[in-house]
């Protein structure tokens, strides 16, 4: 069973929707039988890479509100970053764009290294307040999670896996996602926000449920090997090869 995940590394609900996630899959008896694929979305491609105000500035003039009502908002969701045991530190993130961590990441996944790599992005965004658009910031991250700093580096000085990150995005919209996270199973089942750990749960379960074949209650499985009837199972004859 494959499950894809749409997220931005500056998006604080796709931290916590991951975190929830992964709580669930502890509760999933078949996770070991799954796979799990991170892909790319922006919430503001157009953002430029260095930016001088902060994250209460930015919702504050984002959404029309006052920059005290903005820091409620942020508070709110240091409450709900915390309650999965996460740390988040708002008033000194550092706002960026977000196309070259998720370069640094397609890179990551052809070494294996995506989850590592997904999960030291958004810990250094949210709780180490670093700068993910800061190529050197980067390639130091790889370095920490087992990739080669120089060849991250050159990754990161050119525009390798641009068109990886676009494909991605190019996907999430035809199937319609305008927000993330977004949890997609099996290309049927689709999971919209940072859900309570419960609608993951059942969501798997529904979904491995239905991706598996019909589950032999009683009788001979396959039926008789001679074909006759027996048991209660009828079977035509084996025919020789």
């Amino acid at each position: 069973m494959k499950i894809e995940i749409w997220s931005d590394f500056a998006c604080p609900f796709c931290y916590i929707g991951k975190r929830r996630f992964e709580q669930a899959l502890e509760q999933f008896p078949h996770k070991d039988e799954l796979e799990v694929v991170y892909r790319s979305f922006e919430l503001d491609p157009n953002s430029p890479r260095d930016i001088g105000h902060s994250v209460h500035d930015m919702l504050s003039q984002k959404y029309g509100m006052s920059v005290e009502q903005a820091k409620t908002m942020n508070a709110n969701v240091v409450a709900q970053a915390e309650s999965v045991g996460l740390t988040y530190h708002m008033d000194t993130i550092v706002l960026t764009n977000t196309f070259d961590a998720h370069r640094l990441a397609h890179f990551a996944d052809t070494h294996g290294k995506m989850h590592e790599m997904t999960e030291r992005l958004l810990k250094a965004y949210f709780t180490d307040s670093l700068h993910l658009g800061d190529p050197a910031v980067l390639a130091s991250l790889a370095e920490e999670v087992g990739l080669d700093k120089a060849e991250a580096e050159r990754i990161l000085a050119g525009d390798t896996y641009a068109n990886e990150v676009r494909a991605d995005e190019q996907e999430g919209a035809e199937l319609g996602i305008t927000g993330v996270p977004f949890f997609v199973i099996d290309r049927k089942y689709g999971i919209s926000g940072a859900q309570p750990l419960e609608v993951f749960v059942q969501a798997l379960e529904k979904a491995y449920g239905e991706s598996k074949p019909l589950t032999i209650l009683s009788g001979a499985e396959g039926g008789p090997a001679d074909g006759a009837c027996a048991d209660g199972v009828c079977a035509p004859p084996t025919r020789d090869k």
